[in-house]
Formats: C-alpha cells, structure tokens, sequence
C-alpha cells in the first residue's frame, strides 16, 4: 500500500509546530520506474492527515508517470525554511539584488519571517502556514505593505525552490490572505510648491541637494556621490557615473570607492538658472576646507560635491532623517526625499510632454519613467532604443522646467546668461590653478 500509517511521540501541528502529544502520521511510499527503465522509489513522510496523503500519492502517481518529469530532491527539502532562506538571499541576492533591496530581503527574512516559520521544514510549509504567519503579523501591528514584503520575498524563494526541485508545489501561490492597497505615495510638490520650499533652503546646507534632487531629479546616493571631478563649468554640464556605496560605516572619512549607478554615460546639461546654485557650492567648498585648515583641523579632500563641513562623506540614512525634520520645521507638505525625484519628473513632463527625454535625465527605464509618472506606454508599439535623446533636448527640457521655478527679474536673459557664462569660466579657471 503506497500510504501507510504510524505513530509518533510529537506530532506537528497545522503549522507545523511539535504538539509534544502522541498521535498518528501519513506517509507515501511509491515505486515507479524512471526514465533510464530502472526501479525506484518516491516517498514523503509525515502527512497529518490520511485524506492529505491519499491526495499527495494521487498526485505524485499521475506524475511520476510522466516520462519527463523529475522528482523532488529529498534531501533539499529536509532543511529547515531558515536554512534555505538564509542560503538562498546570500546565493541569489548579492548576484540579481541592488544593495539596498539585499538589505531588505536579509532584514525581513531575519525578522519578519524566520521567527514564525523558520523551524518548519522545507517541503512541510503550507499555504495555510503563511496565512497564519501574515495573521501574527498584522496581530503586531506591521503594516500592509512590510507584510505584504513578506509575501513577496516567500513568493520568490519558494519558486526558486520550487525550480530547483526541493519543492513540489509553491506554497506561497495558494495563500487566502488578501493584502489592502498599499499606502499612499505622497503628492509630488507642484511649481509653486517648490518654489516656496526653495525660498526655505537657499543659503542653508539643504540648498544644494534640493537642487540636485528636486531640480534634476538625482537619487539620493546619486547626490552625495557627486564629485566636483564629474562638474564641468566651462562646460556647463556635469556627470552622474558613481553613486555612494549603499552603507558607510559611521565615521567614514574617506571613500576609496564608489558605487557604479544604474545607467551609464548620463550627463546633465547646467541650465543658466541653476548655475548660480553650483557657483555657491563651490565657493563653499572652498571656504570649508580652508576653515578647516586655519583651525588646526584636517580636511578630507574626497572631491565630493555634497559633503559634511571636513570634506568626509554624508551618510543617506541620516540625510533622510534629517529631511522630515526639516519638511516638519518649514511646515510644508510631507514628502520623502525620494519625491523630490518624483517632483522633477512630473513637473518636466508636465510642461513639456517630452516623455523620453524625462526619462534620460532621470536615469531611468521607458518602462521605469512610466511607472514614475504613473502613466502607461506601448512598448511594443515605441522602444527607447530608437530615440534619439541628444544633450540639446535635455537642456531643452531642464530649462523649461527651471525657468517655471525661477521667474526671470529686471534683468533679461541674455544680460543673466553672460554674467553667469563669466563666473562659470573664472571659477573653472580657478579650479585649474
């Protein structure tokens, strides 16, 4: 008989978990040819119910009937869902994952995950495990969407390991569980919003990365990682080729290394009206080191555009930190830093409606600058490839965007354009020297 019964001294519960209670177990046991004409044998042990067993031996008959088919790896799917997990973030993460999404896998796993069901074996997780795990979760007061985070890194692992055949079925695709809509991503700042808070952070250390950010669209990382090396003056353009690494060690003086950013050879053109804001970061720069120097103090000279007073680099967790105190402080309508990003976006496109064009500046996909809008695009129909965007229509596009944001005075255009044009070349002079 392929299903047989016997008793055991701890039998699990419907989640898995050891009852310390005597009680009766399943198991199926089938003998099957395989594909190379000789016998072998199936078996999966420790069903808590003779009607689960009866369905599995069905099942893995139809099967294993299959000429093409493969069993499970037994040995696999004897380890514990901690031990697989904790393997397979480090295997797959660290090849197919940013650094900050590594981060959140291996932190969510370890807290989020392992607590309540790490003990279980592999090939004994069930959909009805998850469900209660998301329950517990929601029990302590997670929110939707770090639940809902859960789910999608057991959805993913799960399939993996449903690939490799340690699994016969991915549990995760059958839970009942249903997640509500995910929180709201906040308004980006209109014109005039912008506006206002620029009026807020002129002459204070937010003043530049709220350009880069909410003028250009930089990440963050992109940001802090910007050195005066990728800035062209005489140019009027700038780089965005490396990015700060993803954690700096509190501390950190000098960076040896950066990261490599998302998309390659993106150069920004420096718009008359942001000038002036790159000319006074410059000038701070320099006033800082020498500051530093006449106090008897040493100064960090990484060539970073954007860096603590002593030349060492901004750590990103502290800027965001230090963010929602000052949207708090200005009163203005909170947003991330991160929407600074969004802000740009949406603003460009507004005015221009040159879709692609935002989505070279930004760094981002055709599909990526879409999701970012919130708009959709045929991509069989038009693929970015086949568009030409040159530095002219970025500078084009940046323009209109910036002169929205900064009304022209008394003073005309051209009168701006060549004073700017003067104080760009003597401070590149300047950096020469």
């Amino acid at each position: 008989m392929a299903v047989s019964s016997r008793k055991v001294q701890n039998k699990r519960d419907s989640n898995g978990v050891l009852t310390g209670k005597a009680g009766t177990v399943y198991d199926v046991n089938i003998k099957y040819t395989g594909q190379d004409g000789k016998k072998k044998s199936y078996a999966k042990k420790g069903f808590a119910t003779k009607k689960e067993a009866t369905q599995h031996e069905a099942e893995m008959k139809a099967k294993l009937a299959n000429p093409v088919y493969s069993p499970v790896v037994a040995s696999q799917g004897k380890q514990t869902v901690k031990e697989y997990l904790e393997e397979w973030v480090e295997n797959h993460g660290k090849a197919n994952l940013r650094p900050s999404t590594f981060a959140g896998y291996k932190s969510h796993i370890r807290n989020h995950i392992v607590p309540y069901i790490g003990h279980v074996q592999l090939n004994q997780l069930t959909p009805a495990m998850l469900d209660n795990m998301f329950q517990q979760l929601f029990d302590k007061g997670l929110s939707n969407s770090t639940v809902r985070y859960a789910q999608r890194i057991l959805s993913v692992s799960m399939e993996h390991a449903r690939k490799y055949r340690y699994i016969e079925h991915n549990p995760a695709r059958d839970i009942i569980t249903k997640f509500g809509k995910q929180a709201k991503t906040p308004d980006p700042y209109t014109i005039e919003q912008m506006q206002t808070f620029m009026s807020n952070v002129i002459g204070t250390e937010w003043e530049m990365p709220v350009v880069l950010a909410g003028m250009y669209g930089l990440r963050m990382s992109e940001i802090i990682g910007l050195r005066t090396t990728n800035i062209d003056l005489e140019k009027m353009q700038f780089g965005v080729v490396e990015q700060m690494p993803f954690k700096v060690p509190p501390g950190t003086k000098t960076i040896t290394e950066m990261a490599p950013t998302k998309s390659n050879d993106r150069i920004l053109p420096i718009t008359e009206e942001a000038l002036p804001y790159f000319l006074r970061q410059f000038d701070l720069i320099a006033r800082q080191k020498a500051l530093t120097e006449a106090g008897g103090g040493v100064y960090y000279d990484n060539k970073l555009f954007i860096a603590k007073p002593d030349g060492s680099p901004q750590r990103r967790d502290r800027m965001s930190a230090n963010f929602g105190q000052l949207i708090r402080h200005l009163e203005m309508p909170h947003i991330r830093f991160h929407d600074l990003r969004h802000t740009a976006a949406t603003n460009m496109h507004q005015l221009t409606g040159d879709f692609y064009t935002v989505g070279e500046i930004l760094g981002h996909t055709l599909k990526g600058i879409g999701i970012s809008l919130g708009i959709s695009t045929n991509l069989e129909a038009v693929t970015a490839q086949y568009v030409d965007v040159r530095l002219e229509r970025k500078q084009s596009v940046l323009q209109t965007y910036h002169k929205a944001l900064q009304p022209k005075t008394t003073v005309t255009g051209k009168e701006a354009g060549q004073e700017t044009s003067k104080k760009a070349k003597k401070k590149s002079s300047e950096m020469e020297l």
